[in-house]
């Protein structure tokens, strides 16, 4: 049975840079980096602390995705947070730049997207609690 996702992987130009954004920007731990099976490359490994899941920083050319109905596409890494304005502030402070420059607020969550520097769209996603 399948039990729990592990790994996600981002395509990125320069994995030294990636990391340095993963880390210094958004707050990430690395959890690996050796070189890959074979010695094709390093295999890179990032996480936000207190979680299991890891964002593997992979050489390659990142997709383009094609722009839905509607205002967002989705991010290639969907963050959930407590606070998406307190955490906008605080990255925008760091000097991450957001798309569109603000939090969005869409009927079902608060959105922020921000790209790493090759590109992949990241999300920050505060869910909204349901009327009553």
């Amino acid at each position: 049975m399948l039990t729990r996702l592990k790994y996600l992987t981002l395509f990125v130009t320069d994995q030294d840079r990636a990391i340095a954004f993963y880390t210094s920007a958004l707050g990430f731990e690395r959890r690996a980096d050796n070189p890959a099976p074979g010695g094709a490359g390093r295999f890179v490994t990032m996480g936000l602390p207190g979680q299991e899941l890891q964002v593997v920083l992979w050489t390659g050319s990142p997709g383009k995705a094609r722009q839905p109905p509607g205002r967002h596409v989705p991010g290639a890494c969907i963050i959930e947070t407590d606070d998406c304005r307190k955490d906008f502030e605080a990255l925008r402070a760091r000097g991450v730049s957001f798309e569109g420059g603000e939090v969005f607020e869409e009927p079902w969550a608060l959105v922020a997207i921000l790209a790493d520097p090759d590109g992949n769209r990241i999300m920050l996603h505060q869910t909204r609690q349901a009327s009553r």
